[in-house]
Parts: C-alpha cells; structure tokens; sequence
C-alpha cells in the first residue's frame, strides 16, 4: 500500500497539492498564530485550539476520572488558548459510550475540577489564564447511543450499518424515530446542560451538530415527517429554540457549535490486506440524507444549505463555530485523513492531502460567508510538522480564525508552546497518524466496556500498557 507522507519541506506539500488540483498555501511565519481574537465577548489570547478529543475515560457514572483529568491538566499546561472541552451527554441515553461524559447533577463537581485542573495547569505554564477560553461539548449521541441507537431519521445507507447490541441485528426502515415530543424533552436536556456548564464557570458550550450524532442527523433528515424534518426551517427548529433559550436562560454564556458542512456517505473496505481499502457503498441517487452533499455525487460538496445555515446562526446568536465534516463510523477517511488506518478499518480511497485540502477548502468557503463570527478550521494532523505552517498560511488570509489541533494534541499537548519557544513543534511528539488512538476508542472488550484512549507511540508510559492489554485480549 501507499505510504503517502514523504515531504521534506513545506514547499513540497504546497508542490503535491498543486499536482493533485489544489492550491494550498504554507507558511514559515507563525505570528497570525500568536495573535489575539475576540470570542463575543471573550478573549482568547492566541489562535491554536485544542479540539474535543474525547478520552472515553470517565467513570461509569459519567464523571470525569484520574485519566481524564491528567488530560486537561495537559491541554491547560500547553499553551494553546482556547481548549473545546470533549463531547460530554446531556442525558444517561444519549451517551455514546459508557464511559462518556455526562453533564449531570452528580457530575458537576468532577466537571468543575475538569476546568480548575486545566485552568490550575494553564496559570502554572503560562502565568494567566486570563486570556484562556475554556468550552464544553454538549452531545446527544442520536443513532450512536451506545444503549440503543435513537433515531432522528432513517438513512437507506446508513440503518444497514448501525447496530442495535440490545437487539442483537441492525437498524431497519421498521424501526421508530425519536417522536417530536422525544426531541423537544431533548431541548430540555440540552438547556439544562448548558445551565450546568454555565454554573460551573465554562465560557461556551458547544451544541455538538456533527458526524451524524442527533444535531447532525435532525439537519440531513429531509425524509422525516413532522416539525423537525423537511425543509431546513423544521430541520434546524431544535437548534434554534436550544440557542433562543440559552440567550435568555444563560445569556452570559457563549454559544458555539462544531458542525458538519458535508457528510458524504458511508465507506466499506473491499479486498484483502494491505489492499482493503474503502469503497462507497452502494446507493441511490438523488441523496435524501447528506447534509452539504451534491445530491448527484457524492464526492462534492454542496453548501448551499450549510452556508445559509451558518448566517442563521450568526443571527440567532452563534459566536463560534467549528467545521467538521463526515462521519468517524462510516467514512473516517473524511473526518480525519490518515497514514494507516485503525485496525478495525479500512486503507483511504483517496490521498489523504485531499481530505486536508476538503477541510480548508470547506473551512474557507464557511468563514468567507460569515465574516464577523469566529471559523475553526480543522483537518491538520496529517500534515505532522507542516501542520503550523498550514495554520498560519490560512489565519493570515482570513481562511480560519483559529487552528483546531485533534488527534495531534494527545501525542504533542503542549505544541503551541514548543511552537511559541522554539519556534517548531518537537519531531519525537509529533503525531504520525498511526490511528492507535482510534483503535482503542473502537475496542470494546473491556470490563468498563469502553477502552481509554490516548496515544501509545509517544504517550507510552501511560498507554503502553493500555495497548498491550488490548492486543493481549484480542489474541
């Protein structure tokens, strides 16, 4: 197969982008990163953002735990000055799996201490955490709920895939939607979540609309019947009366949302070995459930309704969004383009440079449309070392307001300092995209039902023997 990452300077990735049909621009000055940026009425005092990497290690009852808490500890010490906190439930039955995090009564002390560690760690590294912005993602797990996959709508493409562990079988076109009054208790579910983070001290909180999650589903569902399906008014009524809410119920608090401007659709690895690579699955034409995607093809995007949906925000009161894309179940590849594959999946249809250039190019294409609100891009871990020189050629152009940094954060957490001092990140904590940290969020065969996650290349004391006890129990 392939090895695809052979660059040596950043002039030869900017040369392969232009071989493969796209410009994209790279540069050696990392001051636009270092510059400050107002958040509605917040300040984060540079552009490097740590995006929601979820641990998958809280406790059982949704809250935080030891690993979960070095982890913040981490991402506050490391100098990037906003950190998205993890995809955290707003309800026991939206969690995606079981050791999610759950915003709750009982785990708002655990949630406190989450901040106060990440803000403790930040003074200590930094000297202030007065300009450090500190979020928390508020998510209903939808078809992904790890008890039962709750349904917004159905996908012809996607039931086949999505299994029911409860009822031992895979979704089928018989199986009931999340009915209208499920989804406005779910607005409340959501209000409260945010009141609780508010109450905490977190200064945004995130309605988490991406890869096919609830928020995400409800905004592809054309096919469901009822005030949240159909047109795009009924499909973003959730969000909306959520963010209206909000305002009034919390209206210090900063609203911002990751979401998905283009799902594509789902991928299935065809062949053997080193040739398993992903193949579309088979479907029909025109697309009824991909949100931002060409109803004809599905390999373009159409954003239409993601660029009209993105001013609704901005009017309804969004101070921040963050563009993701894709689905990590169904076609990883989109989400996060990669060297290897997690073990479970299957070798990238495409060059991985091309799933970079879709981020930005989408990225760029969202911020053009709302200049006045706050874009974080994302899609930079493949570029390993050139990731900063990618993020500062986009920041300076007004392509993205702030860098989101995923995958790479577990393996490098304190990159905007070594950035910041040296003026590089650390080549022995750069993230290599091996997918290890994919491969354990993927095993389940754990007594808590879940595997920690983190990165055992270069995180090895930790997650070493995390990896072995999961390659132990598979053998």
């Amino acid at each position: 197969m392939a090895r695809y990452f052979k660059f040596k300077s950043p002039e030869e990735v900017t040369a392969e982008a232009a071989a493969l049909g796209h410009e994209m621009r790279l540069s050696a000055d990392f001051a636009p990163l270092f510059l400050p940026l107002a958040i509605g009425t917040l300040r984060a005092g540079n552009r490097l953002l740590v995006q929601p990497m979820e641990g998958c290690d809280g406790t059982l009852d949704g809250n935080p735990d030891e690993l979960t808490l070095r982890r913040y500890k981490r991402f506050g010490a490391g100098g990037a000055k906003v950190i998205w906190g993890e995809a955290t439930a707003v309800c026991d039955a939206g969690r995606a799996n079981s050791r999610q995090l759950l915003a709750a009564e009982h785990t708002a002390a655990g949630l406190e201490q989450m901040l106060r560690v990440c803000r403790q760690a930040h003074r200590e590294a930094c000297g202030d955490d007065g300009d450090l912005v500190v979020g928390l993602q508020l998510t209903h797990s939808g078809r992904y709920s790890y008890r039962k996959p709750l349904l917004a709508t159905h996908d012809p493409i996607l039931d086949p895939l999505t299994r029911d562990r409860d009822a031992g079988r895979f979704v089928t076109a018989g199986d009931p939607l999340l009915s209208d009054d499920d989804l406005k208790r779910i607005e409340d579910q959501y209000v409260a979540a945010a009141k609780l983070a508010a109450r905490i001290g977190y200064d945004f909180v995130d309605l988490k609309q991406c890869h096919r999650y609830l928020l995400s589903e409800l905004l592809a569902a054309r096919n469901r019947p009822g005030e949240y399906g159909g047109s795009l008014e009924n499909r973003t009524r959730l969000v909306r009366n959520v963010i209206g809410r909000i305002r009034s119920e919390v209206p210090h608090i900063v609203i911002a949302t990751r979401l998905n401007s283009y799902d594509g659709i789902p991928y299935r690895g065809e062949g053997e070995g080193e040739n398993f690579i992903g193949r579309p699955c088979p479907h029909e034409l025109p697309l009824a459930t991909a949100f931002g995607t060409n109803p004809h093809d599905h390999l373009a995007e159409d954003l239409t309704e993601p660029l009209a949906y993105v001013r609704m925000l901005r009017d309804w009161g969004v101070r921040l969004i963050n563009v993701s894309m894709g689905n990590p179940y169904s076609n990883p590849h989109v989400v996060r383009p990669a060297e290897f594959p997690p073990v479970d999946g299957y070798h990238a249809p495409e060059h991985p440079l091309l799933g970079v250039a879709r981020h930005f190019r989408i990225a760029r294409q969202i911020q053009a449309a709302i200049p006045d609100v706050p874009v974080v891009g994302s899609g930079y871990s493949w570029l390993q070392e050139f990731a900063p020189h990618a993020a500062a050629a986009n920041i300076a152009a007004g392509h993205a307001a702030l860098a989101g940094f995923g995958r790479a954060t577990l393996a490098h957490p304190d990159f905007a300092q070594s950035l910041a001092t040296s003026g590089r990140l650390n080549r022995k904590q750069i993230c290599r995209t091996f997918s290890y940290c994919t491969a354990l969020m993927r095993a389940k065969n754990h007594p808590l039902g879940q595997y920690p996650t983190g990165c055992p290349p270069f995180d090895k004391e930790v997650y070493g023997p995390v990896w072995k006890e999961l390659e132990e129990g598979r053998g």
